[in-house]
């Protein structure tokens, strides 16, 4: 049997927009600077992200533009997550990292901390994973995870993800040199 390993291109010919149930899945608009300051600037969500944290707007801002940079490069996808009800950005998920020649993207997401434990990020993870799988024509994912960061790790478990790695201080970041843990998803493993 031949697996199909090539990714469908035609997904960056216009900006991906989705929904679920509560969440909508959008591009990140220059408008969206504040809320992803916000975000990302937040100690509960920092603290394990382990890459620069914004100090002004003007960082999220070029966050935003690295994002749809990445998009029209055609080297990732990044979705503001926003709540219906509310019609406010709470998160963002990305595929990024896109391996044509394997048919494999890493993964990041968060999710401010005044929407934690309502099951939105499971949500967005029952929505992204299964387009990139269905529509991007990814065979596998993999999350590079802090191995401090419980929350995420156990967010994984709970979607099939297997811990394929840990790696011993492979990562510096602020001073220090961090250990890190790499999941996996298969496709088959929806199945």
């Amino acid at each position: 049997m031949t697996t199909k390993t090539q990714i469908n291109e035609r997904i960056f010919e216009t900006f991906p927009e989705l929904e679920s149930e509560r969440l909508l899945f959008r591009a990140y608009k220059k408008d969206d600077a504040q809320a992803l300051f916000n975000l990302r600037s937040h100690k509960d969500v920092s603290k394990y992200m382990d890459t620069t944290i914004p100090k002004q707007i003007g960082d999220a801002e070029n966050k935003i533009i690295d994002y749809q940079s990445a998009f029209e490069e055609k080297k990732g996808i990044t979705w503001t997550i926003i709540e219906k009800s509310s019609n406010c950005p709470i998160g963002d998920f990305g595929i990024w990292r896109i391996d044509r020649q394997n048919s494999r993207g890493e993964i990041g997401y968060i999710l401010h901390p005044d929407s934690w434990g309502k099951g939105y990020m499971t949500e967005a993870f029952n929505t992204l994973i299964r387009f990139g799988f269905n529509n991007l024509n990814l065979h596998s994912y993999d999350a590079n995870v802090n191995t401090k960061n419980e929350n995420s790790k156990a967010l994984l478990l709970k979607f099939g993800f297997r811990l394929e790695a840990r790696f011993r201080e492979d990562f510096y970041y602020d001073g220090q040199f961090l250990d890190s843990e790499i999941y996996c998803l298969i496709k088959s493993d929806l199945n």
